[in-house]
């Protein structure tokens, strides 16, 4: 999650799934800080998706915490278009599945 303020500073959330249990906050900042977490998701073709309000909300969480309840839908469908423009599908996160990007 990213997002830009009236200030021009931009935030940035990272989350981690993997499929078993609720999405957890797994890297936040601000400013130099977001930029990184951005490059890196980025070096690393993972999908990015900009919501001013909702990274706010995320970046108030501590670190390895799951999204709560409230938050539960909203990040399932930006997962799941995450997934589907990837190519894949939650079960391919999962220990055991084949590894989607072998074909790729």
């Amino acid at each position: 999650m990213t997002s830009e303020t009236d200030h021009h500073s931009r935030a940035a959330v990272a989350l981690n799934y993997d499929g078993d249990k609720a999405p957890t906050i797994t890297a936040t900042g601000t400013h130099e800080l977001a930029e990184e977490i951005i490059r890196i998701a980025r070096e690393h073709n993972v999908p990015l998706y900009e919501n001013a309000e909702l990274a706010s909300i995320l970046a108030r969480l501590s670190l390895n915490e799951e999204i709560p309840d409230s938050l539960y839908r909203v990040i399932a469908e930006i997962l799941a278009f995450a997934f589907h423009i990837r190519g894949l599908t939650p079960d391919d996160r999962k220990p055991g599945a084949p590894d989607a990007s072998a074909d790729q």
